[in-house]
This record gives structure tokens, C-alpha cells and sequence, in this order.
């Protein structure tokens, strides 16, 4: 198949969208199909352009078989609702031209990674231009979110925007999303059911494995043998309630073995670090290369997940695929009926969202009982086998793609039963 793939984010980012987009056209390629991409310059999660790259200038490169063709965007240091927004609008603007050069080749599909809705419609057309499906894959509610955190604001706002939202996802051939009840509200917003498709995020369960030494960051970090490490890695923004970890730290400050690292960047690092200043047993990281991911996550005894209340069904931490294969407990802020919170139930501890007194508690138990820590970790380690490995998640995407593609000219009845298998 011809593949063409349109967001904001892809590698060398090393967290986030930018990560699974780049792993899955990766890994398309790896199966003999032609990807190409269309995509920004990398700046996520530090809200700043990597270094060899430009914000303000088109470019075209290869990265392991797959074309890259990188349009301009405009980079806030600090996004907030109407920086994020004209951030988001840059791109979709400033990537048009590019991404009708790259329909011109004539893909079977343009998927389109949401963020940033504002991308939707021009995949759409560009996709009926050329005769391709249009697949729109969610990784995130961005509009849901921005309201629920206070982002953007107005009923009536929220009201025209929804409209819109829903007008736009009714047009593609294919909406998916990463987890069930993410799926169902697509549908609530008007996506036709035989048109969702369940996509999670994946992991290498084979690069991401339980190791019993915990890795060598222990020894340059400084931190004793026997000490108890609770980690947070991934992107510091304001979706995850970081402040939350500074509370917990401070709170756990008299328990002598217990050290936390927090590993990531971002624009809500700063105000962690100063809400921690003081904390001899607190150690900040930058984000580590994608090689050493599985040494980091092995580092710690205990993972650390906080979230925003009101945005866990809205998203699902994409770090989560790699707490749960490193075979290590997690306690996470998510509320109780969510889908993080069914996931982490088995093979962890949950807390309400921004609880940092019940978080601490959490964390001070985990600490103390290491047979449960094992049980809860062992529990982690086979959820993951058994739903996120990297083959079995992306083999199920290429045979919805295939389906999709050999459903080109069959009315939308017919095209839904032959996914279901009927013809």
C-alpha cells in the first residue's frame, strides 16, 4: 500500500505523538509499504526546535525509508490556549502546499493524527482530491480537553467548536483512537460505528523488559543500592498535573530511602523544580535517547502517573505502554469508572487526580511491601504482553488499512461488512 501520514508531531521526538506516528511508519515501511509523512519540524516536548532543524523553513529528508517532508510552524516558549491555537494554525496553513505534493503521488490512504483538528479538513480534501480514504486517528480530544482544562472558555465557543468537530469526523472513511472509551465517544460526536477503529498505542515488549539490577542510572544519579525509587518520565505540560508530584515529594521528605526522579521536559519543569526546591532526595533528568528507555524505566520501584482531573478519558498517557512493560507497580491519579483507572486497577495503585495526600500514601505503602510491588508489577508486565505489544497492535492496523483499501468504490454497507469479515 501507499501510505501517506499528516501531524504536527513525529520523531526525532522522543515522546508523545511524534513517537507512535514515527514507530508506525517505521514499521509499515519494515512490511514493504511506501510511507511518507508529512510533519513539523521536532520541537515537542521542550516547546523549542530541536537543534538542526529550522522552524521557519520547508524541508525533505529520509529517515529509515520513509519521506519526511517538514513544513513551518511557529513555536510559543510558553503555550497557553490562544498561543496553542495560532501554534496549531500555523502548521495546518504552512503545511497545505506540502501536503498536496505529497497527494499528488497518489497514496491509497492519508491518515491524519489529531492533534491538531485544525489538519482535518485539508487531509479530508487532499484525500478526495487524489482519490485516497481519509483516516482520521485520535490520540488526543484536543478541543474536549482545552475546555475541560481550562484552555479555552465559552459555552458558545465550545458549542460552534463541537459543531464543527462533528461535521468533520462524520466525512472520513475511518476514525480510531486509542482506547474504548475514547472509541465510544467518537461515536457519540457522530462517526458511524463500522467506521471507529481501536488503535492503542503499542510498545516493544522486547526492548521494554524487567530487569532486576534496575539499570545503571542509580549509580550516576547517586542513589544508594537499597534506596526506593518512584519515577515520573515523559512530557511536562499541563495535562498532567505535575504539581501534584512536587506535594507528594515533600510530604514523603522524612522517609529516608524513599528517592524520587523526575525525568522530562517541558513547560511545567520549571515550576516543578522550584516547587521541589529543597528536597535533598529529588533528582531532575532530561528526556533520555530512545535506546536507554528501558534502562531509565528500570530504575524504578514504584512509576508515577498523575493526571488532571476531568482529562483521563480524553487521553491516554501514551508513557503508560512503557510503565506497564518494564514490570514495575504504578500509582496513578485517574478517577474510578475511567478507562486509565480499569487499566491500572490490576497492576497498580489509583488515587482520585491531583490527590497528592492520597498519592503519598500510595507510594509510602508501595515502598514499604515489596511482595506487592512484585504482584502489581508482574500484573503490569503481562497486561502488556497481552494487549500492547508492538506486532500484534500494528499487524491488526495494517489489516484494517488493507480492508480500507480494497473497499475503494463499494458503498459504505457493503464496506462495513467486509471489515466484519461478511464478504
Amino acid at each position: 500500500m501507499k501510505i501517506l501520514l499528516y501531524g504536527i508531531n513525529y520523531a526525532p521526538e522522543l515522546t508523545g505523538i511524534g513517537k507512535y506516528t514515527a514507530e508506525l511508519a517505521e514499521w509499515l515501511t519494515a512490511r514493504g509499504h511506501e510511507v511518507s509523512a508529512v510533519t513539523a519540524p521536532p520541537y515537542y516536548p521542550q516547546w523549542r526546535v530541536h537543534d538542526g532543524y529550522r522552524a521557519g523553513r520547508y524541508a525533505k529528508e529520509e529517515r529509515r525509508g520513509v519521506t519526511v517532508r517538514r513544513a513551518p510552524l511557529w513555536v510559543p516558549a510558553r503555550p497557553g490556549g490562544l498561543k496553542r491555537l495560532i501554534h496549531l494554525a500555523s502548521f495546518a496553513l504552512s503545511s497545505l502546499p506540502s501536503l498536496l505534493r505529497a497527494a499528488a503521488g497518489r497514496p491509497d490512504i492519508i491518515l491524519v493524527v489529531e492533534p491538531a483538528l485544525f489538519c482535518a479538513p485539508a487531509a479530508w480534501l487532499a484525500a478526495r482530491l487524489c482519490g485516497a480514504r481519509a483516516w482520521l486517528h485520535i490520540q488526543d480530544y484536543e478541543v474536549d480537553a482545552a475546555f475541560e482544562l481550562g484552555l479555552l472558555k465559552g459555552a458558545r465557543l465550545r458549542g460552534m467548536v463541537k459543531r464543527a468537530e462533528r461535521f468533520l469526523m462524520r466525512r472520513f472513511d475511518r476514525v480510531s483512537t486509542i482506547s474504548r472509551r475514547m472509541l465510544e465517544l467518537a461515536v457519540a460526536k457522530g462517526v458511524d460505528p463500522g467506521r471507529a477503529v481501536l488503535l492503542p498505542n503499542w510498545i516493544d515488549v522486547d526492548a521494554i523488559a524487567p530487569r532486576a539490577d534496575g539499570g545503571d542510572y542509580r549509580a550516576q544519579l547517586g542513589i544508594p543500592g537499597n534506596a526506593i525509587v518512584a519515577l515520573y518520565s515523559g512530557n511536562m505540560g499541563g495535562k498532567q498535573g505535575l504539581q501534584t508530584l512536587a506535594d507528594v515529594a515533600r510530604r514523603l521528605s522524612r522517609e529516608d530511602r524513599l528517592w524520587f526522579v523526575f525525568c522530562g521536559q517541558g513547560p511545567e519543569r520549571v515550576p516543578l523544580q522550584e516547587k521541589c526546591k529543597g528536597l535533598a532526595r529529588v533528582v531532575f533528568m532530561d528526556l533520555q535517547p530512545a535506546e536507554r528507555l528501558g534502562a531509565l524505566l528500570n530504575t524504578a520501584d514504584i512509576h508515577l502517573l498523575p493526571q488532571r482531573a476531568g482529562a483521563a478519558d480524553l487521553v491516554m498517557p501514551s508513557k503508560l505502554t512503557g510503565m506497564l512493560a518494564s514490570g514495575r507497580p504504578v500509582v496513578c491519579g485517574a478517577a474510578r469508572g475511567t478507562e486509565l483507572a480499569g487499566v491500572v486497577a490490576h497492576c497498580g495503585l489509583l488515587t482520585p487526580p491531583e490527590d497528592a495526600v492520597a498519592m503519598a500514601e500510595a507510594v509510602r505503602k508501595l515502598s514499604y511491601n515489596s511482595q506487592i510491588r512484585e504482584t502489581l508489577g508482574a500484573a503490569a508486565r503481562q497486561y502488556a504482553l497481552a494487549h500492547l505489544h508492538v506486532d500484534a497492535v500494528l499487524a491488526a492496523a495494517e489489516r484494517e488499512f488493507a480492508a480500507l483499501v480494497a473497499s475503494k468504490g463499494k458503498p459504505a454497507a457493503a464496506d462495513a461488512r467486509a471489515r466484519e469479515g461478511d464478504i
